[in-house]
């Protein structure tokens, strides 16, 4: 994948970017994943949290653990994907933050596309999106569907029109992710990610497409229907329940200035 057309001015992003993987029963995937990302110039650092895996995961990720650039993790108790990721966040230094599955559905030659609006100063936050017209493996319909109909819930209640609510790639401005108060501790964790976003309505948000390669329930495919059921009580609770002034740490005028915020 190539940066949009608008985007393709070179910017130096080595080094610039905060890799978060969230890990659970991972042992097949997860070295030669970890590898391809260090492979990549943009990554300055890898925020490895291993959340309780009941497989060999941790051990095989004791092979990186000399790596100046790799940062472990390993909760004792599983959490869920939402509690990695938020650790994870708290624990990122890099100018951009980018949350990356520990699987190969998402590919980490994705990086410039990704990252190309945040970089070129036009976003604050950026979503991977995976239905916006690039090629790749053929999917199961009733899970893309699912997702689909999960996204379209998300716009009508947070009144921005993303096509692919649910993607893992999401990228930020690290004072933009950092201070958000998060709190789900499964899959919800992207719902009230996107709801806490938009409902600042201060901050640029961006989709870009990207690559995708989706696995199968055989090898290891974690959500389900429950969580889609779930992700439909987040999306009602965040954008509609809950007290706003509550989302953030600070006002975003001291985040991203008077004028931004204003």
């Amino acid at each position: 994948m190539t940066p949009p057309a608008d985007l393709r001015e070179p910017v130096e992003l080595a080094g610039q970017l905060s890799v978060v993987i969230p890990v659970y029963n991972e042992e097949a995937t997860i070295e030669q994943l970890v590898n391809l990302v260090l492979a990549r110039p943009e990554p300055g650092e890898l925020i490895i949290v291993n959340d309780a895996s009941k497989d060999r995961s941790w051990e095989r990720l004791q092979a990186f653990r000399a790596n100046p650039r790799v940062k472990l993790f390993n909760q004792e108790v599983n959490q869920g994907k939402g509690a990695a990721v938020i650790r994870g966040f708290s624990e990122a230094t890099k100018p951009y933050v980018l949350i990356q599955d520990a699987d190969f559905e998402y590919s980490p030659e994705d990086y410039p596309t990704v990252l190309a609006p945040l970089a070129a100063g036009k976003a604050d936050v950026v979503y991977g999106s995976r239905f916006m017209g690039t090629p790749g493996m053929v999917r199961y319909f009733r899970h893309e569907m699912g997702n689909k109909v999960l996204t379209f819930f998300s716009n009508l209640c947070s009144d921005i029109h993303l096509s692919d609510m649910e993607t893992c790639y999401k990228a930020f401005r690290r004072e933009v992710i950092q201070n958000l108060k998060l709190d789900s501790q499964r899959f919800g964790i992207e719902v009230e990610m996107t709801a806490k976003l938009a409902k600042c309505r201060c901050l640029r948000i961006w989709e870009v497409p990207i690559s995708y390669n989706p696995r199968r329930y055989d090898e290891g495919k974690k959500i389900t229907w429950k969580d889609g059921i779930a992700a439909l009580w987040h999306i009602f609770k965040y954008n509609c329940l809950a007290n706003r002034e509550l989302f953030y740490k600070r006002p975003w005028s001291e985040v991203l200035g008077e004028e931004r915020a204003g």
